[in-house]
């Protein structure tokens, strides 16, 4: 199982206890994206350059954050702006990265289950997420309590805000990357510390009104949902933000754009491999259920289907490590419960593991 990692306090004082408990951890993200970014043709000296212009974007998002980001740079041992560069990656790595070497673009998919549709009466929601394997190494659940009595649960990879997690109220986000042809072309809101920001929200329809107050870097998609039965994709890209509801099925995605062509954040790059399909299957399995529990979403993340392009990947070794994608783990969360079921790998290769807001130990 990944590390679970407590931290409360005041933001820098937080920081630092994460910086200190996940330090191995946050040296094996800086070796990783040091590696990517030199594979793409950036030096990690001139990323660090480049990551130092995000922070006033998380300033803007939330002051704390940045604060936090601080501490985490002191307790790591590590300069600030290595660790802005990895909040910052999604946003400064290439969206050219994967096109040219014949690598799928796609990286996620990811579902919400209203309670009208679920076994457990309550909103559930998943995500397979998909990136180099190397990476696996450098997660962290992260549970973290701030001074106003917020709380949430991310799994994460060490040294960023969050990423697929969910808070106090029963308020859950997961995400999906998208490209555009805008993406990096100025600095914006990365988008690891959104997801950091929405999980202080009480519900959806707070999430969309405060994701729409930004501006961002870089395209992505947030699938959240909420112990009251709402759930919404919220598309976004430098030229704005798309929002999809639907509130009465299963709502999927995967790494496209869903709003209607034309749009903001029209994808210039060619159609991944397996996205499209990736969303058809999904769609097709989460239909054939009448009602989707937990065991139901393990069957549906454990599809190999369609072999190295399936929702659950296994790592192709006829790729370059740098572009061999793979499930580098699997999280379904219980909104109402205020758990996450866990799988710290391929998910057709791995139990899920119980961790839960309010719990010291998983369990």
């Amino acid at each position: 199982m990944f590390p679970l990692i407590d931290v409360a306090g005041a933001p820098r004082e937080r920081g630092r206890a994460y910086g200190r408990l996940a330090r191995a951890q946050i040296e094996r993200s800086i070796a990783t994206y040091a590696g990517l970014f030199a594979y793409c043709g950036i030096e990690w000296s001139a990323a660090q350059e480049r990551a130092a212009a995000y922070g006033e974007a998380i300033a803007r998002l939330d002051a704390e954050l940045l604060e936090e980001i601080a501490g985490i740079a002191e307790g790591s041992g590590r300069n600030v702006n290595e660790i802005l560069a990895l909040n910052a990656r999604t946003e400064m790595l290439p969206a050219s990265y994967l096109a040219p070497r014949d690598a799928d673009l796609g990286e996620c998919t990811a579902l919400a289950v209203p309670p009208a549709l679920s076994e457990t009466g309550g909103t559930l929601l998943a995500q397979n997420w998909d990136w180099v394997g190397a990476q696996r190494r450098a997660l962290v659940l992260l549970r973290i309590r701030e001074t106003d009595g917020s709380a949430c649960l991310t799994l994460t990879e060490a040294g960023m805000l969050a990423k697929i997690g969910l808070n106090q109220h029963g308020f859950g986000v997961c995400l999906n990357i998208l490209r555009s042809s805008a993406d990096g072309a100025k600095p914006g809101v990365p988008v690891h510390a959104l997801l950091r920001a929405l999980l202080k929200c009480k519900d959806v329809e707070r999430a969309q009104a405060f994701a729409a107050g930004f501006s961002y870097g870089a395209s992505s998609n947030v699938l959240c949902a909420d112990a009251g039965g709402a759930a919404a994709n919220l598309e976004f890209s430098p030229q704005g933000l798309q929002v999809l509801r639907d509130d009465v099925a299963v709502l999927c995605h995967t790494n496209h754009f869903l709003r209607a062509p034309g749009g903001p954040g029209e994808a210039a790059l060619p159609p991944s491999l397996s996205s499209e399909p990736r969303l058809a299957r999904a769609q097709a399995l989460a239909a054939t259920q009448r009602a989707l529990g937990v065991a139901g979403l393990k069957r549906i993340l454990r599809d190999e289907s369609a072999g190295f392009l399936s929702i659950c990947r296994r790592p192709d070794p006829a790729l370059a490590a740098e572009v061999r994608l793979e499930s580098v783990a699997s999280v379904i969360m219980e909104l109402e419960q205020r758990r996450m079921h866990v799988a710290p790998d391929v998910p057709a290769l791995a139990e899920y593991r119980t961790v839960a807001l309010q719990e010291s130990v998983p369990a």
